[in-house]
């Protein structure tokens, strides 16, 4: 006998995920309603997505926190689950949700571990396990601050802490994970302009010896081996990044202003 649908709504934003979204999707079958909103996709996300999802909707990427709190307005259920496309439900976390949502919830949002993988390998420290996230929450309770990358969540209510996984396949491979390092540095870089964010080289340098002791040593990323190696020097990398291209930006700008 099929168990009773539990009464919240998946939402997964998407943008050319074909190889990820139908576990994805899958996963989330047990929730009364899954909904994929996309990026203008050109491969066979949509196609993948109509056949699994309860709802397909089409919209183009603005900035990263008004995005998402338009697509968890969709939501038809109190509760919404925020679920990114090489993500998957594990089959603990649906038994935890199927027994949290039986009974009055006092919280307005739950953290939930996130079990992160580069191809096959599973990160277990550096910080990046369990590394909670607030992903479940009542969507009159929870927004998102609206800007480009990294926004900050603001919940009307406490937060409360789930203890299975939603896995993370979010790297093919370490050419994958510095491509994204290098899209996520411009989008920084690019939030620090608009900001005009005071930061200096020997600001950029603390914070890039700060973040690769912090990851490798008290976080022990050195139990990783050579990936945590590699994870900790991204983690400082980030900084350096972002901050070169900031720079960048500004000579720029000033260059424009220039008389000729």
């Amino acid at each position: 006998m099929n168990k009773e649908k539990v009464l919240i709504s998946v939402v997964v934003i998407t943008k050319n995920e074909e190889e990820n979204i139908a576990k994805c999707l899958e996963s989330a079958r047990f929730a009364d309603e899954v909904i994929l909103v996309d990026d203008e996709s050109t491969d066979k996300t949509v196609e993948i997505g109509r056949k699994l999802a309860d709802k397909v909707v089409f919209r183009k990427m603005t900035l990263e926190g008004a995005y998402r709190n338009k697509a968890y307005d969709l939501a038809r259920n109190t509760w919404v689950l925020s679920l990114d496309a090489d993500e998957v439900i594990s089959e603990g976390l649906k038994e935890e949700l199927r027994t949290l949502c039986a009974h009055d919830i006092g919280h307005a949002a739950f953290t939930i571990p996130i079990k992160t993988y580069i191809g096959d390998y599973w990160i277990r420290y550096g910080g990046w396990y369990p590394a909670g996230k607030v992903r479940l929450f009542r969507k009159d309770k929870f927004k998102y601050e609206e800007v480009g990358v990294h926004p900050r969540v603001f919940i009307d209510g406490s937060c409360g802490h789930l203890t299975k996984d939603i896995i993370h396949y979010s790297y093919r491979d370490f050419h994958d994970f510095f491509v994204s390092l290098n899209n996520q540095t411009t989008k920084e870089a690019q939030k620090w302009f608009n900001e005009r964010r005071k930061i200096g080289f020997l600001k950029m340098m603390r914070k890039f010896y700060d973040r690769f002791f912090k990851t490798f040593f008290l976080k022990q990323g050195y139990r990783d081996g050579m990936i945590g190696f590699v994870v900790a020097y991204a983690s400082g990398l980030y900084q350096m990044m972002s901050y070169v291209k900031y720079w960048y930006m500004l000579k720029q700008e000033r260059e424009v202003g220039r008389p000729k």
